[in-house]
């Protein structure tokens, strides 16, 4: 009896151990093809926008036995458009297509017409729309297509697709409504806004709580309207019991009241709009933290940024931007202080533009021997300076006339220009010039002067800086007339003077 029972036991630890290593085998071989797949999407988006096709990839992927599901290959698209890769984007997209288990699906069809017209424009993204088979398939894919005409300002074609929208029986919802009122704001039609209202109670479409506000905005902004037409859409939309008021609404309102001069309205507005504020998202605190602090009531604007610290998740760089631009508007440079060493000490990646604000306060208020030290520290603590960082310290050299310092800090924003759309202030880009002249640092000039025409920021007032001085150095100006016919630059009566004086000078 007891040799039954032991063997009994030693079958049942022998079972036990067999499953458990069939379970571990099981288990490490699902993590195995998931690792293979993470690392098949982590090459697919490593490829740069300018390198090979990540097709190539796809292909031997397939042809070494492995499988993709349609939803992973749409994961990867995902991946790419997150990282801007749009044309890896819309060439996986396509080569999905074109494998046979493959059927698009309505989202397919969406994702699509974004990716061609952030490829190939809106005139590509028309014509596939049109070739679009199923009414399933053109009701997901017509809104990314509006919202590109919306995008581009284009009110004719953002109207004719809207007629054919509602000849095809696809403006059933609020949605296409809006982004035409995005639309008639974006381009000031506001008197366009209410029609719109009109035709979705026509068309028995309800408004959501963007149509009301859209619509409140019109009225705030419209000639003729005014605070009392605002009032008029938010009893509306209070009487609406589809609609929820919530912290957006109320901030549309004290805006209205705000710039009517209303300022006490205003705030007890907007008290009742912290009353609505999500405790999952900070997005409504720093609303209403900007709007308190047009109103300079610091005391709401310090309150929410506390309360706003009571929302999960990390407080991000955007936010914290946002409060010290609201601190440093209210003068309170030290509360701005405050906060920026709270950001910095809880920082993971040092982000320039939050030391910018504070470093663009000092200049401001004259504080350059301050804004030079936060510069340096900001090198210190690993930032690395961007445009508007040399923009500021090039203002506040020149204000203070560190002449030397500004024409360094020029030459680093200068050369920053072939990455991005920045262009210096010509006030500034002239000050330096001036200078340059008044030292009569004539081969410099030549060389700044060049620069800057070949930036395409070239002016009349930079060409007669040069001029005089190749007339005082008895110099000849063929190539600044070159430069100043290149440019397209209106010569004054000022110019023709001094070439006139040249003129004197070779005879």
């Amino acid at each position: 009896m007891a040799n039954h029972a032991l063997n009994a036991g030693i079958r049942r630890s022998i079972s036990f151990v067999l499953s458990a290593r069939n379970l571990w085998i099981q288990a490490e071989s699902r993590a195995s093809a998931f690792s293979e797949k993470q690392n098949l999407k982590s090459l697919i988006a490593g490829f740069k926008p300018s390198s090979r096709s990540p097709l190539l990839l796809l292909q031997n992927w397939i042809d070494q036995g492995n499988k993709l599901s349609p939803s992973e290959l749409r994961c990867i698209s995902r991946t790419l458009i997150k990282s801007k890769r749009y044309n890896h984007a819309l060439e996986v997209l396509k080569w999905m297509e074109n494998q046979k288990q493959f059927r698009p699906n309505p989202a397919d069809h969406a994702m699509k017409v974004e990716l061609i017209i952030k490829n190939y424009g809106l005139m590509e993204a028309e014509e596939y729309f049109m070739s679009i088979r199923d009414s399933a398939g053109k009701k997901a894919a017509y809104l990314p297509l509006l919202r590109g005409y919306v995008r581009d300002r284009e009110i004719s074609k953002a109207e004719t697709f809207m007629e054919k929208l509602y000849e095809m029986g696809l403006v059933v919802n609020p949605h296409p409504y809006n982004e035409m009122m995005k639309l008639y704001l974006a381009t000031c039609e506001y008197r366009k806004v209410p029609l719109v209202i009109q035709q979705m109670k026509r068309n028995k479409v309800p408004c959501n709580v963007l149509s009301y506000n859209l619509w409140m905005n019109a009225c705030d902004e419209g000639k003729g309207y005014g605070v009392a037409a605002v009032e008029t859409v938010f009893r509306a939309m209070q009487n609406d019991e589809n609609v929820e008021v919530g912290w957006s609404s109320l901030a549309t309102l004290a805006n209205a009241y705000m710039k009517a001069g209303q300022s006490e309205k205003a705030i007890l507005v907007l008290k009742n709009a912290e009353e609505k504020l999500s405790t999952c998202d900070r997005l409504g605190y720093f609303f209403i933290i900007t709007l308190y602090a047009s109103l300079k009531q610091k005391e709401g604007v310090l309150r929410l940024w506390e309360a706003s610290k009571a929302v999960g998740g990390r407080i991000n760089c955007a936010n914290y931007i946002c409060i010290l631009t609201c601190l440093v508007k209210l003068g309170d440079i030290a509360q701005a202080k405050r906060i920026f060493n709270e950001w910095e000490s809880n920082c993971q990646k040092y982000d320039i533009r939050v030391s910018n604000v504070l470093l663009g306060a000092y200049v401001r208020n004259g504080a350059i021997e301050e804004a030079e030290s936060l510069h340096l520290h900001t090198l210190q603590k690993g930032g690395y300076p961007n445009y508007k960082t040399w923009e500021i310290l090039i203002e506040g050299y020149v204000k203070r006339q560190k002449m030397d310092e500004a024409i360094i800090a020029m030459k680093r924003a200068l050369a920053m220009l072939k990455d991005c759309h920045w262009r210096p202030p010509q006030g500034l880009v002239l000050a330096i010039a001036e200078y340059l002249e008044k030292c009569g640092n004539f081969e410099y000039a030549n060389e700044y002067i060049r620069d800057i025409h070949n930036l395409g920021l070239g002016s009349l007032s930079l060409y007669k800086v040069l001029l005089r001085m190749h007339l005082s150095a008895k110099k000849p100006p063929q190539h600044i007339l070159k430069m100043i016919n290149e440019d397209k630059v209106e010569m004054d009566s000022e110019t023709f003077s001094i070439l006139k004086a040249f003129t004197g000078l070779v005879a």
